[in-house]
């Protein structure tokens, strides 16, 4: 059974402004969003379904969907704020949505194989992806109780920005390569000795810059689905009535560790991690896939036009 490909794209990404999920950063007009779904499906997996909003759901089919329908199977699952377990409702007031945890949960009617999670606007490389495939695509292993997922962990001086502080999760890895815990830094700055979070400036803390970090790319089984549906009502009954509250993933699993409900391998990568937050961290991603690209890494026009 290949692996599916499972996008959370249901964001509008406010401080960038638009559908950055669409905006050109490859030679031929190609959004960061291609280079994961021509990456995943060289590596083995057979679909991808995307979790989007109803109310982007045209412009999304049009601009994104239409171009993989040649390479592989498409779905889409709808994140909605009002998809909750009985006898939760939105609270009065709320307009965010739920989170990350909430996004994947949407998925839980059209995957039922094991599965990869990632965002819409994150480049995560080639590797990443192969590393994924072969983990997901191990049959035996996927059967195990509790369930076995798995981590892609990114070095860190590879995720850091040149132009100020960025926040990763420094994870913890056990010597036989599982995911212990994570810690979350939000003010790492590149050094020349590595890296410093400097969240207090009066005391930073060094690090190496080889460290492992998160960046949300998960390998999960169906397994999961179960869990959100087991846990959720649990996070609602003391969130549930905020109005900005979120759900993460991290959240979850994290939980699930501590609880032995689950184990998650952290496979190393040596691939570069590069996103689009702000306007004006484009024409760094422009750039870097354009290297991309000259280097043979992927061909001029991913789809052949």
């Amino acid at each position: 059974m290949k692996p599916t490909l499972v996008v959370l794209a249901a964001g509008m990404g406010s401080r960038y402004g638009g559908l950055k999920q669409v905006d050109p950063v490859g030679p031929s007009g190609e959004a960061i969003l291609d280079y994961s779904v021509f990456d995943a499906h060289r590596a083995g997996f057979g679909k991808v379904v995307f979790i989007i909003r109803k109310d982007i759901e045209e412009v999304f089919r049009r601009q994104v969907g239409a171009k993989y329908e040649g390479l592989l199977p498409v779905d889409y699952a709808f994140q909605d704020i009002h998809d909750l377990p009985a006898p939760y409702a939105v609270p009065a007031g709320r307009t965010k949505p739920w989170g990350t945890a909430h996004a994947i949960r949407a998925a839980r009617h059209a995957v039922h194989e094991p599965f990869a999670a990632i965002n819409a606007d994150d480049f995560y490389g080639r590797d990443a992806f192969a590393r994924l495939a072969e983990f997901l695509g191990n049959a035996d292993a996927q059967q195990r109780v509790p369930p076995r997922f798995a981590m892609v962990g990114y070095k860190l001086h590879l995720t850091l920005s040149d132009y100020g502080s960025v926040a990763r999760g420094i994870c913890h890895v056990t010597p036989e390569g599982h995911l212990a815990g994570v810690t979350e830094m939000t003010k790492l700055v590149r050094t020349p000795e590595g890296a410093e979070n400097r969240e207090n400036p009066a005391a930073p803390v060094k690090l190496t810059g080889a460290e492992r970090v998160s960046m949300n790319l998960w390998g999960f089984t169906p397994a999961l689905f179960d869990a959100l549906e087991a846990r959720f009502p649990a996070w609602l009954a003391q969130h549930g009535a905020e109005e900005k509250s979120e759900w993460y993933i991290p959240f979850v699993v994290d939980e699930m560790i501590h609880e032995g409900a689950a184990s998650v391998e952290v496979l190393p990568t040596d691939s570069a991690w590069f996103g689009v937050t702000y306007r004006e961290d484009k024409p760094f991603v422009t750039d870097a896939i354009r290297a991309l690209v000259d280097a043979g890494e992927y061909p001029a026009s991913l789809f052949g036009k």
